[in-house]
C-alpha cells in the first residue's frame, strides 16, 4: 500500500477549518467498512492510507506540527502501520469497563498475546501477530496493533461471502465471538488485500 507523503496532507488551518467534516466522513467510513466489535470492550478498527491520513492529520493538529522535517518523522512512523502484502492491519482498542454493569481484573490485558485472538473464515483460523504497548502508539491513544497474515487459500475463502466469518478472543474469562463479518467490511478487507498486492508490483 503506497505510503502517505507531505503533498497527500491538508495544511493545519485548512484542515482544522474542515475537521468536523472528515472526522463525520471517517466515522461514517469505520461504521460501514472497518470497525469489527468483539465483545463488550474490545474492537478492532482496520487501518489504511484513508484511516492513518486522519491520525496523522489530527497529531499534527493537536501538536501544531508543520516543520516539513517534523512532519516527515510522524509519516514514516504512520506509514509502519500500512499492510503490507498479504497482511491486514488494525488497531485494537479496548474500552474502559462500566463499574457498574462489568468488572475485570486490572490487569486482564498485560498478559494479552496475539494467539488468543483469531480470524476465521470459515474452517480457516488465523491467530493475529500483536504488537503491544510501543510508546508511539501509547501517544496516539492505542496500545494494541494487531496483523493476520492470509494465505492464498485464506483471501479466496474471504471473497465467498457463502461462507461465513468473525473474529475470536479467548484470552482468560474474556471469551467472546464477533457477529459474522458483512459483506461490505469483507470487500474493504479484499481491497486492501489488493491495493498492497498492486503497490509491491509497482515498486
Amino acid at each position: 500500500m503506497q505510503p502517505l507523503t507531505l503533498d497527500d496532507l491538508l495544511p493545519l488551518n485548512e484542515y482544522a477549518g474542515r475537521r468536523h467534516e472528515f472526522f463525520e466522513s471517517l466515522s461514517r467510513y469505520l461504521d460501514r467498512y472497518r470497525r469489527v466489535r468483539i465483545g463488550p470492550l474490545l474492537t478492532l478498527f482496520f487501518e489504511n492510507r484513508q484511516t492513518l491520513w486522519f491520525r496523522v492529520q489530527e497529531i499534527l493538529r493537536i501538536t501544531r506540527l508543520s516543520d516539513p522535517q517534523r512532519v516527515g518523522q510522524e509519516l514514516n512512523l504512520y506509514n509502519r502501520l500500512l499492510p503490507r502484502r498479504n497482511h491486514l492491519h488494525a488497531s485494537l482498542v479496548i474500552a474502559t469497563p462500566d463499574e457498574s454493569t462489568l468488572s475485570q481484573p486490572p490487569d486482564l490485558w498485560q498478559s494479552l498475546h496475539g494467539h488468543a485472538l483469531t480470524m476465521c473464515i470459515g474452517h480457516i483460523r488465523r491467530p493475529a501477530l500483536l504488537i503491544t504497548n510501543r510508546p508511539e502508539d501509547l501517544a496516539i491513544g492505542t496500545a494494541h496493533w494487531v496483523h493476520f497474515k492470509l494465505e492464498a487459500e485464506d483471501r479466496r475463502t474471504l471473497a465467498n461471502f457463502g461462507i461465513p466469518a468473525h473474529f475470536e478472543v479467548a484470552h482468560r474469562e474474556y471469551q467472546h465471538v464477533s457477529q459474522p463479518l458483512g459483506e461490505e467490511v469483507r470487500q474493504s478487507l479484499l481491497e486492501d488485500l489488493a491495493l498492497s498486492d498492486r503497490d509491491e508490483i509497482a515498486a
